[in-house]
């Protein structure tokens, strides 16, 4: 089923979600939490590493009673609390909402590297070296891997049912959240909006391969924090914050494995005047090859990439809650 909405989206009700949004790096007054919803910082572990992970359910929730999950996590560039209104909302309809932040993002610890041989002896495996953090480095094989580990974890929540999960993502995540779902039937239902679906033409090029090439030969070592990442689209530079280790996106392409997901329901939005990839490439053509009889894509009119935290943000968690309660809700 294809939807393109219309009507015009309510400025003043985007104007009051944007001010909720928080993003704690940037100094911006933090997110608070609704009266009716418990909240709680938790720890996950990937690969050994410790994810910084933030648990919203409803007050009114018993603690021996068994929630619909929902896992969030942000987009290229963000932090998982740019999504705490989303996962608060969520809490409110009766989920268990996780929102958390990749490796290296945010309030996560970092994977490290040695900047020097590991010594030659060692006791029990251990030994002391200086290491350098590898952090705000964008690597959608490693954070599909942190998504999987945020689904193991819940499998140990006494709240969350682990029969009903759904995963939320948006920008870089709404693509990650279908290449996990094809590699994880633990998830029941998927949500990607304004989504990028295939990283190969950013991995794919001369200067990526060479980049590959000496990372891989231990001529070249990761980027420093916030390095900006820029590149051509329709004739004009886009910039991102964090950049693309480029042996990770050459062959990162959700839109070609999306037929794994077999009949996992999934909705997708797009942006009707999305910059920075085509929707042909991406979210339409996502669509098109998802093989399962439940599936929706809707154009929000008249809105840019970011538009969709702005704008139209209310018409997204609008059509996220939707989409969760028809698949998630017993």
């Amino acid at each position: 089923m294809k939807i393109t909405f219309r009507k015009p989206l309510a400025l003043l009700a985007s104007l009051a979600c944007l001010a909720s949004m928080t993003v704690h790096a940037q100094g911006r007054a933090a997110f608070e939490v609704p009266g009716d919803i418990a909240s709680r910082k938790v720890d996950i572990y990937s690969e050994g590493v410790r994810m910084s992970g933030t648990v919203f359910v409803p007050k009114s929730a018993k603690a021996d009673g068994k929630l619909p999950c929902i896992v969030l996590a942000h987009g290229w560039g963000g932090t998982a609390a740019g999504a705490f209104g989303e996962a608060a909302l969520f809490a409110q309809n009766g989920y268990f909402a996780l929102a958390f932040d990749y490796r290296g993002w945010g309030t996560s610890d970092s994977r490290v590297i040695l900047t020097q041989p590991a010594p030659a002896t060692k006791k029990d495996n251990r030994f002391t070296a200086e290491v350098q953090e590898i952090r705000e480095v964008v690597e959608p094989i490693a954070m599909a891997t942190d998504w999987q580990n945020a689904i193991h974890w819940l499998q140990g929540e006494s709240q969350c049912d682990t029969s009903r999960i759904g995963l939320w993502g948006t920008s870089f995540s709404g693509g990650l959240v279908a290449y996990v779902a094809a590699r994880d039937h633990r998830v029941k239902a998927v949500f990607s909006q304004i989504g990028a679906f295939d990283g190969r033409p950013w991995g794919q090029t001369p200067e990526m391969y060479r980049e590959a090439t000496q990372r891989a030969r231990g001529e070249l070592g990761y980027p420093t924090p916030r390095v900006v990442f820029r590149y051509q689209h329709r004739g004009a530079e886009r910039t991102l914050n964090g950049w693309p280790i480029a042996s990770q996106f050459a062959e990162y392409a959700p839109v070609e494995e999306i037929k794994r997901m077999g009949d996992i329901p999934m909705m997708i939005v797009i942006a009707e005047h999305e910059e920075l990839f085509d929707n042909a490439d991406h979210g339409t053509k996502a669509f098109e090859r998802h093989v399962g009889p439940d599936k929706q894509i809707v154009t929000l009119p008249g809105i840019t990439h970011y538009g969709a935290y702005g704008p139209a943000r209310p018409e997204a968690q609008r059509l996220a809650l939707s989409w969760f309660g028809k698949y998630l809700k017993p």
